[in-house]
């Protein structure tokens, strides 16, 4: 009996260890990092917009980075008839359960946490959640800390600065996004190089 608890005690800590320790990069697709640089060059050009225009054609292309053709809100959003950040998959699933680049579930939890923002297991209602969150923004009421998955709250600023044509407020929101960019890179930095 000593024996057998001897092993558990040294089992269930190496358990725990393991559930915790992030996954190796090479168990990621690949172009997650790429996305991720490519978003934050065109959020990057968003906050470094000279004009509306020029900060409409990088939000959108931020926007459709992250959504991709399966998600709500894809497409040429500030209607100049191009699709900026135009991808065949988003970084997050569509709304259908098609696969975007982040899996669900996710190869570890904070991927999962700080990515996704939870299972997404029902994407339809995932989405809807988002809709609604940007459908019920003001000024007054930001309602987008209700997402947990940080690339939606990007999502949610991006639909927010092609709405208005103060450069100002754009510029605002694109700080907004930059925040929950960073969050989502330091998660798969950090679950996939093991800081």
């Amino acid at each position: 009996m000593g024996g057998m608890r001897r092993a558990l005690v040294l089992l269930v800590p190496a358990m725990l260890l393991a559930a915790c320790t992030p996954s190796p990069a090479s168990d990621m697709p690949e172009d997650i990092a790429a996305r991720l640089a490519q978003v934050d060059q065109a959020v990057a050009d968003w906050a470094d917009a000279a004009t509306p225009a020029e900060a409409h054609a990088a939000a959108e292309a931020a926007r459709n980075l992250v959504l991709g053709p399966d998600a709500p809100f894809y497409g040429d959003a500030d209607g100049d008839g191009e699709t900026l950040g135009a991808v065949a998959v988003g970084l997050l699933p569509g709304r259908d359960g098609q696969p975007g680049l982040v899996r669900d579930p996710a190869v570890n939890a904070c991927v999962e946490r700080d990515v996704l923002g939870g299972s997404w297991e029902r994407p339809s209602e995932r989405w809807d959640q988002a809709v609604a969150a940007i459908e019920e923004w003001r000024a007054d009421l930001n309602t987008f800390p209700g997402l947990s998955s940080h690339p939606q709250r990007l999502i949610g600023w991006a639909t927010l600065a092609l709405e208005s044509s103060d450069l100002d407020t754009i510029h605002e929101f694109a700080s907004h996004a930059r925040l929950h960019l960073e969050v989502a890179r330091a998660a798969y930095d950090d679950c996939t190089t093991g800081i």
